[in-house]
């Protein structure tokens, strides 16, 4: 019966060290996963830290936005049979730009009017040939208020000469000039149909 106890003691023992070893195993995950959350939750705050700083330098107020009419124009296609029905929408720093666009409304409306009679309907059925319409009206809406914007044949100028510069005396650094902040943002397109 001595032989007994002994065999039935070693079952008992290999639980008791697979409990320990579960125990074990469960507490470093238990640990390991704390400070992953540490460090985790430790970077996000400094993270944190630096962004409330970041946004109050890039602070927006909301934009105003300033519906015009819909413009019915004929186009400059051969026969003069095609047209646009166009509906724009200004995007403006705030309600103070929009009263000064407002008087000066009937000015920009013939303004646009113009620039779109003399586009084609193939020209206006290209993505290109919206986004140069939209920065044309954007020229034209700014035109009153004081502020030019670039055409992108200017815009093209610039750069070639920035590279020019860059590439001609990369030792001297040139102060870049800073552009002046139109308070018209964007024109956006609400209806656009050619017929």
């Amino acid at each position: 019966m001595s032989a007994n106890p002994p065999a039935a003691a070693t079952p008992h023992k290999g639980k008791k060290m697979l409990v320990i070893i579960i125990g074990v195993v469960l507490a470093l995950l238990v640990v390991g996963g704390g400070a992953a959350w540490f460090l985790i939750s430790r970077s996000h705050a400094e993270d944190d830290a630096d962004a409330p700083a970041a946004r109050k330098e890039t602070a927006k107020v909301a934009p105003t936005f300033l519906p015009m009419e819909n413009m019915v124009v004929n186009l400059a296609d051969p026969g003069g049979e095609r047209f646009a029905q166009i509906g724009i929408t200004l995007e403006l720093d705030d309600a103070k730009t929009a009263e000064q666009v407002k008087q000066y409304l009937p000015a920009i409306r013939s303004g646009i009017l113009m620039l779109i009679s003399l586009r084609t309907s193939s020209e206006m059925l290209q993505r290109e040939g919206k986004e140069k319409l939209a920065n044309d009206i954007l020229r034209e809406v700014s035109r009153p208020l004081g502020y030019s914007v670039p055409t992108e044949r200017e815009r093209e100028r610039a750069r070639s000469a920035a590279r020019q510069e860059e590439g001609a005396d990369e030792e001297t650094e040139r102060p870049r000039r800073r552009a002046e902040h139109n308070p018209v943002r964007r024109v956006l397109f609400s209806s656009f149909i050619i017929q």
